[in-house]
C-alpha cells in the first residue's frame, strides 16, 4: 500500500472551497492552507524546488534518474479547490471497510443515502473500502483524490530509484471549480512538454475530449418609473429577464434534458432590480459550430422578447471560456498511446470518454501543454453523496508510476 489513503484523509479535512463571486486570486485564501502543506510535504520528500507562487500555484520537479537525455518532460496536475455548490468545511471522512454492497446511510444526515442502483460504478466496488463524508458536506474527492494520488506516486518514485523515469513536473492549481484554474499558470517556469490532469471518475477512464464552453452575459435596461403612475411607461427589467428565461426550450438544450454529445444553454445567475437586470448563462457544446448555434438562438430569444418592450434595451456579451481539447490532442497521439500502455501494464483496459464539462487540461492544451485527463476514482461530484474507493486511488497511483516509466522507455 502507498501513502495515498493517509494523505487523502488529511487533505479533505482542509477547507479549500473556491468562490465564483470573488475577484481575488486565488478566489479564497484558504486554498493556500492545503497548498502550503503540499509544499512542506514535497520538501520533506527531498523535492528541493517545491514552492507556492504568489498566485497560489504549487510547482515541483522530480529530476530524471535515467541515463537517457531525450525523454519528454511530463507534468501531473490536480486542483486543490473544491466546488462552491456544497460546503467543504468540517469534512468528516468515513472509511467503510470491505463494503458489502448494501446502501450506505450517511450518519450525520440519514436522508443522504448512497444507493447501489443509482450511483455510477458503486455496484462494482463490493469488497472494497469506500470513503464518504458524514452527510452534511461534500467529501472533496474532486480533486483531492488526484492530489493525494500524485503525492503518493511522487513519494513512491523518490523512494524507489530503481523505477526509471525522465523529469517529472508536479502542478497543483487553485480555482479550477470556478473556471480560473490556469489563469495565471506559468508554463515557461513549469517547463513540461506534455501533461495529464488526474481528475477523472471510474478506474481506467481516459478522457481526451471536453465540451467547448462560452459564457454569455445579458444586461437588460428597462424603463423605471413610480409604480403608482406607471401606466404606459414602466418596462420592468425583471419581467423582461423572466420572459427570456421562460422562452428557453423546455424539453431540450438544458443540462437536465441532454446527455452524451448534446450541448445546452444554462442560466446560472440572475441579479438586478426593476431598472436593470444581469442574466448570466453558460453555453456548452462539443463543437464551436454548436456553440455558435446556441448563442444565436439565445440572441433570437432576447430579440423576440425585446420586441414587446419598445423602450428597453439589452447588451449581449459572449466570453470564451475553454475549447474542446481533442483538437490539440489529436495532433499528439503519443500522449494518449502512452496512457493506454500504462493502464494496460496495470491490468486495466483504457476507457476512452468525453467529458461533459472541462478540466484544467482543456486550457492547458490550448496554451501549449497537451493534457488529457486520467481517472482519480472520484464519484458523485459536487454533492454530499461524493465517494471514492481506496482501491481505485491505489490503482491511480500505480498508473501514474507506470506512465512515468512508459515515457522513459519510449524515448
Amino acid at each position: 500500500m502507498t501513502s495515498v489513503l493517509d494523505r487523502f484523509l488529511r487533505y479533505v479535512q482542509i477547507d479549500t472551497q473556491s468562490d465564483p463571486q470573488s475577484e481575488s486570486f486565488p478566489s479564497t485564501a484558504k486554498q493556500r492552507d492545503l497548498s502550503n502543506l503540499l509544499v512542506v510535504e514535497l520538501q520533506g520528500l527531498g523535492v528541493e524546488d517545491a514552492h507556492l507562487d504568489e498566485h497560489g500555484y504549487v510547482y515541483a520537479t522530480l529530476p530524471s534518474n535515467s541515463n537517457k537525455t531525450d525523454i519528454p518532460v511530463i507534468c501531473f496536475c490536480s486542483h486543490v479547490d473544491t466546488s462552491p455548490d456544497v460546503t467543504g468545511a468540517d469534512v468528516v471522512p468515513i472509511v467503510h471497510k470491505n463494503w458489502n454492497g448494501s446502501d450506505i446511510i450517511l450518519p450525520d444526515d440519514p436522508t443522504q443515502i448512497l444507493k447501489v442502483g443509482e450511483l455510477n460504478d458503486l455496484a462494482n466496488q463490493i469488497g472494497n473500502d469506500i470513503i464518504t463524508a458524514s452527510g452534511t458536506t461534500l467529501l472533496g474527492a474532486d480533486n483531492k483524490a488526484g492530489v493525494a494520488e500524485i503525492m503518493a506516486a511522487a513519494e513512491y518514485l523518490i523512494t524507489h530509484p530503481e523505477v526509471k523515469h525522465g523529469t517529472i513536473k508536479i502542478l497543483f492549481t487553485p480555482d479550477e471549480e470556478v473556471g480560473r484554474g490556469t489563469e495565471k499558470v506559468d508554463l515557461i517556469k513549469l517547463g513540461a512538454d506534455y501533461g495529464y490532469t488526474v481528475d477523472g471518475e471510474s478506474v481506467g477512464t481516459l478522457e481526451d475530449e471536453t465540451f467547448s464552453a462560452d459564457g454569455v452575459k445579458i444586461t437588460i435596461h428597462g424603463v423605471s418609473t413610480h409604480p403608482g403612475y406607471a401606466i404606459g411607461k414602466l418596462e420592468n427589467a425583471l419581467k423582461i429577464a423572466g420572459d427570456v428565461l421562460a422562452a428557453l426550450p423546455k424539453d431540450s438544450l438544458s443540462p437536465e434534458t441532454t446527455e452524451s454529445k448534446q450541448g445546452f444553454i444554462h442560466p446560472v445567475h440572475v441579479e438586478g432590480i426593476q431598472e436593470k437586470v444581469v442574466v448570466e448563462f453558460i453555453i456548452r457544446d462539443f463543437t464551436d459550430e454548436g456553440l455558435k448555434e446556441k448563442e444565436d438562438l439565445l440572441q433570437d430569444i432576447l430579440n423576440t422578447v425585446l420586441n414587446q418592450y419598445p423602450y428597453s434595451t439589452a447588451k449581449f456579451e459572449v466570453k470564451e471560456q475553454y475549447r474542446n481539447m481533442k483538437k490539440v490532442l489529436d495532433k499528439h497521439p503519443q500522449v494518449i498511446a502512452n496512457a493506454v500502455k500504462a493502464m494496460e501494464r496495470c491490468g486495466l483496459a483504457a476507457l476512452p470518454r468525453s467529458i461533459r464539462g472541462g478540466t484544467d487540461g482543456s486550457r492547458l492544451s490550448f496554451m501549449g501543454l497537451p493534457c488529457p485527463n486520467i481517472f482519480a476514482g472520484e464519484h458523485a461530484f459536487h454533492s454530499r453523496l461524493e465517494w471514492v474507493s481506496v482501491q481505485d486511488m491505489e490503482k491511480a497511483v500505480e498508473v501514474i508510476v507506470a506512465l512515468s516509466q512508459v515515457w522513459e522507455e519510449e524515448a
